[in-house]
C-alpha cells in the first residue's frame, strides 16, 4: 500500500511539474526530433533533421516566401534580387548594412556585423576537402577558379585562409561579385540554402574550422544549450534585424487566415525547445498530452484513431483544438544499392531480383498507413516533366525475382553470401523496416543482416562509401529534375550526395546538356532518356513519394507545412490566453 502511495505521490510530481504547451506565460514552441542532429555546420547541415534546427539560426542572402505558391525566391540578407549581367555568368549582390551576428567569443566582446566576404569564407569552406561538405556539389565547376582553389589548398587551413578564388569577389563590405564559368539556371537556389550563409572568419579561426557543434548566424534564433542525446534548446537573438510578417499570399493562405498578422515584427516566439523522440509512439503520446506542439507523421498504430477513412480529422480529436494539414511533399524513398564496392556493383541481375522480390504495395501500407503514393518513376510529382502514366520496369513478382536471382549465379540464393542491410537509425519503426526486408528477400533465398545505426552513424557511413544495401530517400531542395539527377553524377560520389557512386557516361553528357536549360520539351525529352538509363542500370529500385499528415493544436498560429521552407519558426505564433 505504501509503494502504491509512494508511485502515485511520483506521478502527480511528474504531472504537475512537466510543461503543457497550453501555459499561460510560456512563450515556447516545443518540436520534436525523430533523431539525433548530425551537426550544426551549415557547410555539412543537409538532413532534415539538422536543418529543422540550423534554419532558425542563419540565413543565407534569399529565402522561399512563405506564403506564396509557386514558390517564390525573396532577399533575406540580399538588399534585392541580383544584377545578372554577361549571359548569366555575373551576378552582383547588394548585402543588407548592420546585420549583426550572435554574440560568440570569437568577436572578443565586440558587435560584428557581417560582410560581404563572410559569404565568400562559407562558399571557401564547402570547396575546403577537410570539411568534407555535403554542399561542395552546388559549385563544383561553377564558380570560376573554385576548383583551382581546391587543388592549391588541398588540406592547407593557412593556403584556405589566404588563398582567394577567382569568382568571388567583394569590393566593399556590401556587394558580392560572383563570376561563373558557366551559365547557372539555379544559382539564386543555391544561394538561398543553408550551406551559403556567411560564416565570420573569426570563428573558423578560434575553433579551428570546426563548427559542428555551434552555429554564429544572424538568425531570429540563438543556441542556448544542446543535450546530444535529449534536445536542443534556442531562445530568441536580441539583436535580430527588423523583419516582419509577410503582407501578401497565395489564396490557400488567405482561406487559412494565414494572414492575420501581416506586417507584425517577427520572430513571435520567444524560445524553441527541440526534444528528441525516437519512437513514434512516444511522440504520438506527447502530443496527446500537450507536451508538444506539432506531429508530423502519425504512427501506423495510430493513424485509424486520428483520420476518417474520408481522409478527415477525427471528431474526437477536432474536439480537443487538433487541427489537420494534408500535403503533397517532394520527398521520395528507393532502395539503394552499391555500385562500387558491393556484390550488387556488376551484377544487375541480382539487383534485378531484389526489385522483384519487394511487395511495394504492402510495404506503403504497413510504413506509411497507405499515404505514401506508389513510385512511377526516378522524378516525383510536383517537378515539372514528371509523368503520370510512367512504368516502371520491375514490379512485385517472386517468380521473376527467382528467374533473376538464378541468372545472377546464385539459384535459391545458393552461393550467395550474408548481404548487410543498413538501416538510418535505432528506433522501433526502423528495425520494423530492417525486418520487413529480410523476411522479403529471404522468400527467394537471399539472406539479409540488419544493421542497426543511430542517423549521424548511418550518415556517417555513407560519406564513407560503407554501406551495401540501405533504403535512401531525398528531400528535394528545390522543384527541378535537376536536383534529382546531380545525386548519380559521377563529380557528385562521397562525400556528396552519389553515394550509391552510380557513373554511367551517356548520362553524364544529357546532364551537361539539360541543366542548362529552361523547363520546356526539349528538357522534359532529356529528362526521359536519362530515366531510362538509369531504369537500365538500376542503381535505385524506386518505393514512393511521400506524402504527409500534420498534425497541430489550435494555440499555434501561422503554421504553414512545406518541405522546402525550413526557416518557418520565426513566423510561428503562441496564442495561449
Amino acid at each position: 500500500m505504501k509503494k502504491l502511495i509512494l508511485i502515485l505521490i511520483i506521478s502527480l510530481f511528474f504531472s504537475c511539474t512537466k510543461k503543457s504547451i497550453d501555459g499561460e506565460d510560456d512563450n515556447t514552441l516545443y518540436y520534436p526530433l525523430s533523431g539525433e542532429i548530425s551537426t550544426l555546420d551549415p557547410a555539412n547541415s543537409y538532413d532534415v533533421i539538422s536543418a529543422s534546427v540550423v534554419y532558425q539560426c542563419i540565413e543565407p542572402l534569399f529565402q522561399y516566401h512563405y506564403l506564396k505558391r509557386p514558390y517564390t525566391l525573396v532577399p533575406l540578407l540580399a538588399e534585392g534580387m541580383p544584377r545578372v549581367e554577361q549571359n548569366g555568368l555575373r551576378y552582383i549582390i547588394k548585402i543588407k548594412k548592420n546585420i549583426a551576428y550572435h554574440t560568440d567569443p570569437a568577436f572578443e566582446g565586440t558587435k560584428r556585423f557581417v560582410k560581404a566576404q563572410d559569404f565568400i569564407t562559407q562558399i571557401k569552406r564547402l570547396a575546403f576537402i577537410p570539411n568534407a561538405s555535403n554542399g561542395w556539389w552546388l559549385f563544383d565547376g561553377k564558380i570560376k577558379g573554385i576548383n583551382e582553389f581546391r587543388d592549391v589548398v588541398k588540406t592547407d587551413f593557412e593556403k584556405f585562409k589566404n588563398t582567394n578564388i577567382e569568382g568571388l569577389r567583394a569590393p566593399d563590405d556590401h556587394t558580392l561579385i560572383i563570376d561563373l564559368a558557366e551559365p547557372y539556371p539555379q544559382m539564386l537556389v543555391a544561394l538561398a540554402m543553408s550551406f551559403t550563409a556567411p560564416v565570420p572568419i573569426e570563428a573558423v579561426i578560434k575553433y579551428e574550422n570546426k563548427l559542428s557543434d555551434r552555429i554564429i548566424g544572424t538568425g531570429p534564433y540563438m543556441l542556448k544549450k544542446w543535450t546530444r542525446l535529449s534536445g536542443l534548446t534556442l531562445v530568441r537573438n536580441p539583436d535580430y534585424h527588423t523583419s516582419f510578417y509577410p503582407s501578401q499570399g497565395d489564396r490557400l493562405s488567405h482561406s487559412r487566415g494565414l494572414l492575420k498578422d501581416a506586417g507584425q515584427k517577427i520572430p513571435f516566439l520567444d524560445k524553441i525547445e527541440f526534444k528528441i523522440m525516437k519512437e513514434s509512439q512516444t511522440r504520438w503520446l506527447n502530443f496527446l498530452s500537450k507536451k508538444i506542439h506539432i506531429l508530423k507523421n502519425i504512427p501506423k498504430d495510430n493513424y485509424g484513431d486520428a483520420v476518417s477513412p474520408q481522409g478527415g480529422l477525427k471528431k474526437e480529436l477536432k474536439e480537443q483544438g487538433i487541427q489537420l494539414q494534408a500535403f503533397p511533399t517532394l520527398t521520395f524513398w528507393w532502395l539503394s544499392f552499391n555500385m562500387k564496392n558491393s556484390i550488387f556493383a556488376k551484377n544487375k541481375n541480382l539487383r534485378l531480383a531484389v526489385a522483384h522480390a519487394f511487395d511495394f504495395d504492402r510495404h506503403i501500407e504497413l510504413f506509411t498507413n497507405n499515404i505514401g503514393q506508389k513510385a512511377n518513376s526516378i522524378y516525383p510529382p510536383g517537378i515539372p516533366g514528371y509523368n503520370p502514366s510512367n512504368i516502371l520496369p520491375y514490379r512485385y513478382d517472386l517468380k521473376k525475382a527467382r528467374e533473376f536471382l538464378k541468372k545472377a549465379g546464385y539459384p535459391g540464393g545458393k552461393g550467395l553470401a550474408q548481404i548487410n542491410f543498413d538501416v538510418r537509425g535505432t528506433s522501433a519503426h526502423n528495425r520494423q523496416l530492417g525486418e520487413y526486408l529480410k523476411s522479403q528477400l529471404e522468400k527467394i533465398g537471399i539472406n539479409i543482416k540488419v544493421i542497426l545505426n543511430t542517423f549521424p552513424d548511418f550518415l556517417k557511413k555513407a560519406k564513407t562509401g560503407e554501406l551495401q544495401f540501405w533504403q535512401d530517400g531525398w528531400a528535394m531542395d528545390y522543384p527541378d529534375a535537376e536536383n534529382v539527377l546531380q545525386l548519380l553524377l559521377k563529380k557528385n560520389f562521397v562525400p556528396g550526395p552519389n553515394v550509391t557512386y552510380y557513373h554511367n557516361a551517356k548520362f553524364e553528357k544529357l546532364f551537361n546538356e539539360l541543366k542548362f536549360l529552361p523547363e520546356g520539351k526539349r528538357k522534359w525529352k532529356l529528362m526521359k532518356k536519362m530515366e531510362q538509363l538509369v531504369l537500365d542500370d538500376l542503381p535505385w529500385v524506386m518505393q514512393y513519394y511521400a506524402r504527409n499528415y500534420v498534425l497541430y493544436h489550435q494555440n499555434l498560429k501561422n503554421f504553414r507545412q512545406s518541405d522546402l521552407i525550413y526557416n518557418n519558426m520565426k513566423y510561428l505564433k503562441l496564442e495561449n490566453r
